[in-house]
């Protein structure tokens, strides 16, 4: 880029807001405006724009003429206790805003996968939901509202402030999980909850189909169980495959649920004292980054185990975490953009969508984050990014560009 463009965005933004990367401009707007002023720009120079976080989830590799960050838009985190809502930037990690919510007995229940500061931005904009989703639901169910930035540098708002809000088309729903095809989130509208009085874990180990029958009977026995994850020997690092349940509530409660996973499993299961637990957790949610390609399989309960089989058949059992109670699944590891376009069409023959969530630009530029939609979606999602983004000049892969 010419160095009359970066003046031009240093003038607009001031000289600190802004840094030459290897020949791609960083800017960094400290506020929706700054954001707003830089796309506008952006949008004038027809410029293509990659947005990032704090750059630990997708790899800041698509390729673009400057490079929008949110990290600047990271000082706001807005909380009421007595609604249970929170407003925050789309920059703030969630370390941080878990701990701030923690302060004042809240928490937000979700618990999504790679590095613990991961921007709120981030996690909505992919919708990667954790083992918490068994309870709690995905990440759209936390959000009530955002605000976004399209890429001409219109602020679009969508959905609101508190839990109950008047109908009509939600774009909120749009934002969570487009990948930042959509616009750039500069604010959300939080769900929260009252911070639990009691944590606890337990495990089973054994042979796969065990604990997936295990898994069965306590869905079947309604056992109030917060998250019940399977997980392969290498996310629990444990020799054996791992069945792990989470109790969160009052301390009554956790203590009255706890004895009844033996009562209606024919599994051992063993309870992590101390911060064994929380560490069995950060481990799975670590996971999900330990290796280059990271996508999620919207599989039921009772198709786990054929689903598996197919993945290991065809990559490996490496890096796998699945919802026992909830269904879902994610696989993380090393293939190929030839090996995921295989394995696509075959899930879809069972109705098993597949959502890439993490891969170099190279793989996601060919496979896609959704790949083909069904008939008739892809017109609607055209024109829809169309709309916020008529230049497309967001460097997003929601479809695969060679099919």
């Amino acid at each position: 880029m010419s160095g009359d463009a970066l003046d031009r965005l240093r003038a607009v933004l001031g000289p600190e807001a802004v840094a030459d990367v290897e020949g791609t401009p960083r800017v960094t707007p400290t506020s929706v405006d700054g954001l707003r002023r830089a796309c506008q720009l952006a949008g004038d120079m027809g410029w293509h724009i990659r947005v990032e976080g704090n750059g630990t989830w997708l790899p800041p590799d698509a390729p673009a003429d400057i490079v929008i960050s949110t990290r600047g838009l990271g000082q706001t985190v807005h909380a009421s206790a007595s609604d249970q809502v929170a407003t925050v930037s789309a920059g703030v990690p969630f370390n941080d805003l878990r701990a701030h919510l923690a302060e004042e007995g809240m928490w937000l229940a979700v618990d999504p996968p790679g590095k613990p500061d991961r921007t709120i931005g981030s996690i909505v904009a992919t919708a990667t939901s954790g083992p918490l989703r068994t309870s709690y639901g995905q990440v759209k169910d936390h959000v009530l509202g955002c605000s976004v930035v399209t890429a001409d540098g219109r602020l679009v708002e969508s959905g609101g402030q508190v839990v109950k809000n008047v109908a009509g088309f939600d774009l909120t729903k749009l934002q969570v999980g487009g990948f930042g095809a959509f616009g750039v989130i500069t604010t959300v509208h939080l769900r929260l909850r009252a911070l639990p009085q009691s944590d606890a874990t337990v495990i089973a180990r054994g042979p796969r189909d065990e604990l997936t029958a295990a898994g069965r009977s306590i869905l079947d026995q309604a056992i109030e169980v917060t998250a019940l994850e399977l997980l392969s020997p290498t996310v629990a690092g444990e020799p054996e495959w791992v069945l792990a349940a989470r109790m969160m509530g009052s301390e009554a409660s956790v203590q009255s649920e706890i004895p009844r996973l033996s009562e209606v499993s024919d599994v051992a299961w063993d309870r992590l004292a101390g911060d064994r637990g929380p560490v069995l957790w950060r481990m799975v949610a670590g996971a999900a980054g330990a290796g280059p390609v990271s996508f999620r399989l919207g599989v039921l309960v009772d198709g786990l185990d054929q689903t598996i089989d197919t993945l290991i058949h065809d990559l490996d059992d490496g890096l796998i975490a699945a919802g026992a109670a909830s269904g879902g699944l994610r696989w993380t590891g090393t293939a190929t953009a030839e090996q995921l376009r295989t394995i696509r069409p075959t899930m879809a023959q069972q109705e098993i969508p597949l959502t890439l969530e993490r891969a170099p630009w190279h793989v996601r530029e060919l496979v896609g984050h959704f790949g083909a939609y069904r008939e008739g979606v892809a017109q609607v999602v055209g024109r829809l990014r169309q709309t916020v983004d008529p230049a497309n000049q967001m460097s997003v892969a929601l479809e695969p560009t060679d099919v």
